[in-house]
């Protein structure tokens, strides 16, 4: 890998003048639905999408491509394009050289994860905008990730690293062959996995788990140092280890969890006036928000805040974020024809942060001088400021949240005539299912009907929209249409969010379309000479290698929430074919996963999930009787958010999909609601006391 660095390297410094051919420009990102790709329509760049068309031309005219991927919340992406791509000089240099693609990774994480793993082992670090030059048939050479206008801090000039990039691609062809080899070797090799003789069990978890805690920051919450991400994965992990742990480890957890949660929402990285999350802090304190908002961020923290809130009820208030973050999405990120924004940008009047952003003479021109120094004090507003002259709000005073509610609804109000950020419209399969499955659990837990009615809207909008004809899922919806077909996270996720809303009493359809879902994984991700799952389907167009999964990061990993899924539908159904491939596929990645079990948290919680098993609550009575809905809402307070709550009316029949022998002998006694419950193949009495079912908390 050294030696195939330095090869390209070589061809970096390797700096010549361009032999400029007579083309005339065009963009042909007209015609996309992605708002990414629309935001650089009037680039002088004669920009293609991904495509045949673009890949024909390249190798018709013998030329490299200049892949370029990023997404329309990225404030690196915007800052790159006016510096670069909207200068006429750069734009000249890309259109005569290079085949100039622009991918949004939101709508094509396949393509994203080639050409991000690329980079990350060039040069040791990835992350957008992501900048790759390839091969006329798109085999990577070179890549990186911002380059500055002009040469600073050990960077070349975006014009420099253009100019020789052409010369060596002119003049060094047989370096450049060599390179793209090695590298398709490389990352091609990555995908692979190997059996081992060990078996993946309990302790790998724990394992995985200790490790975890070793990096996390015991003073401010999260992980490691600055920047500092919500990192919703290992949360989850952390959460689904209380299940299986000694109660000292337990007890260690549990109070890191909570102070985490507690300084996400108290501090910079939660939008103290609106709600919702932003991505991360660049600091370790989580003071200072990089502010776009991302809609998986939303989803998976209200399921986190959720699990806390059951845990810990009153002495730790956790409802309130859900709460705040719920209107949020309900407010801002809704979209008129259904389903959720993906994003919103960090930037608004091309100014990182200037919506969010506060200093002293402005609140007082709101609030009156009085209220002003006393929402000042508390949220830490000085003339100073702690952001580039004004003040992210922070909570310091840590009063009870509704002490200074008409304050921040005065100040929010206010917000509102300042420019807005921009909304991607985009709807994004995997991001919607992993928000309904947050509201979904967060509202039935609260017994708060309009925030399951979101989720419910949500699923809906789901299946109604973003299938094709044929009923496949597609992964975007946009400007009323469907693009791209599914990738593995979305099956997975709405497979997930279709459990959880069946969970929540959303009705028996979603159980019904979280099987469909499970069986096109098997069907199309799944394959049985690898014993593997891969990110595309097999039916997908063909792309230099077929991606098996991405990674844990800001969304679990496509693979292990599969497993999952198949997990939990096998348990609700009996059917031993999810139960099998789920099985199969552990085992294949066993060998990496014991390397170093704290990277895959997904597969950690799958592992948990296969070998602790699933709790399945029956609950028998009529619908609409006070007594089944009140059995019903106790115990999906009590069960673990995987575990499935099933209710069904002696009057009505017995849906079809549910495994016959969960509900062989369930009545209700002298016609009264009972609940039923087993794990694995052992029961408990039937109970018709709501109280009763503490007995059943394990």
């Amino acid at each position: 890998m050294e030696q195939e660095v330095n090869s390209v390297k070589s061809i970096r410094h390797t700096v010549t003048s361009v032999t400029i051919l007579n083309v005339t420009p065009r963009n042909r990102l007209q015609g996309e639905t992605s708002p990414y790709l629309l935001q650089h329509m009037d680039n002088p760049v004669d920009w293609y999408p991904w495509g045949e068309e673009a890949l024909l031309f390249a190798q018709t005219h013998d030329r490299p491509l200049l892949i370029s991927i990023g997404y329309s919340a990225c404030h690196w992406c915007h800052v790159m394009e006016r510096e670069s791509f909207e200068d006429e000089t750069v734009s000249e240099l890309m259109n005569n050289s290079f085949v100039n693609i622009k991918i949004d990774r939101e709508e094509r994480p396949d393509l994203d994860q080639i050409y991000m793993d690329t980079v990350v082992r060039l040069t040791g670090h990835g992350g957008w905008p992501l900048t790759v030059f390839c091969t006329s048939d798109g085999r990577p050479f070179y890549g990186g990730t911002y380059f500055p206008p002009v040469s600073r801090h050990g960077l070349p000039s975006f014009r420099e690293l253009l100019l020789s990039i052409d010369k060596a691609y002119k003049n060094r062809r047989e370096d450049i062959e060599n390179t793209a080899e090695k590298l398709l070797f490389s990352i091609g090799g990555s995908q692979t996995t190997n059996s081992t003789n060990k078996r993946l069990d309990l302790e790998t978890v724990k394992i995985g788990v200790d490790r975890l805690m070793k990096g996390a920051d015991a003073i401010r919450g999260g992980f490691a140092g600055a920047p500092k991400f919500p990192t919703p994965t290992n949360l989850e992990l952390l959460l689904t280890s209380l299940n299986i742990l000694d109660r000292d480890s337990c007890f260690e957890i549990e109070s890191f969890l909570s102070l985490t949660c507690k300084e996400m929402s108290r501090r910079g990285l939660f939008d103290q006036l609106g709600g919702g999350f932003h991505r991360y802090c660049v600091d370790d304190h989580w003071g200072i928000p990089h502010f776009e908002k991302m809609l998986y961020d939303q989803g998976q923290l209200l399921r986190i805040y959720a699990q806390l809130w059951r845990k810990e009820g009153e002495r730790n208030d956790f409802s309130w974020p859900i709460r705040e973050t719920a209107r949020y999405l309900e407010r801002e990120m809704t979209v008129k024809d259904g389903g959720l924004a993906a994003s919103q940008d960090a930037d608004s009047e091309g100014i990182e942060g200037k919506f969010y952003v506060w200093n002293p003479e402005e609140i007082v021109s709101i609030l009156g001088l009085d209220d002003a120094n006393a929402f000042s004090e508390n949220y830490s507003v000085t003339a100073q400021g702690n952001f580039e002259g004004s003040s992210v709000l922070w909570d310091t005073g840590r009063h009870p949240r509704e002490k200074f509610t008409s304050l921040r609804e005065e100040l929010f109000a206010a917000r509102g005539n300042r420019t807005c950020p921009q909304r991607d419209d985009k709807r994004i399969a995997a991001w919607n299912a992993l928000t309904a499955s947050g509201l979904a659990y967060a509202g039935s837990l609260l017994l708060d009907r309009s925030i399951l009615a979101q989720a419910e809207s949500i699923g809906d909008f789901i299946w109604n929209k973003m299938r094709n004809p044929s009923g496949r899922l597609q992964r975007v919806y946009a400007k009323g249409k469907i693009r791209v077909g599914a990738f593995l996270d979305d099956l997975a996720a709405t497979t997930h969010a279709c459990l959880d809303l069946y969970r929540a009493g959303c009705g028996n359809r979603f159980a019904t379309r979280a099987i469909f879902f499970a069986e096109d994984i098997l069907e199309r991700f799944y394959d049985s000479e690898e014993s593997d799952l891969f990110l595309t389907p097999s039916n997908a167009p063909s792309l230099i290698i077929r991606p098996r999964t991405d990674h844990d990061g800001a969304t679990p990993q496509s693979v292990g929430f599969a497993i999952l899924a198949l997990l939990r539908v096998s348990a609700l159904t009996g059917h031993s074919d999810f139960l099998k491939v789920a099985e199969s596929v552990l085992e294949k990645h066993a060998d990496q996963v014991l390397r170093k079990p704290e990277a895959f948290p997904t597969l950690l919680r799958a592992i948990v999930g296969l070998e602790h098993g699933f709790s399945t609550a029956v609950i028998v009575g009529e619908f609409n009787d006070l007594s089944t809905q009140t059995l019903a809402d106790k115990a999906r307070s009590l069960l673990e958010p995987d575990e499935a709550i099933i209710v069904v009316s002696p009057s009505s029949e017995i849906p079809e999909m549910i495994d016959p022998t969960l509900l062989e002998s369930r009545i209700a006694l002298n016609g009264k609601a009972t609940a039923y419950i087993c794990l694995g193949t052992s029961c408990r009495a039937p109970v018709q006391d709501p109280n009763d079912l503490m007995k059943w908390h394990r």
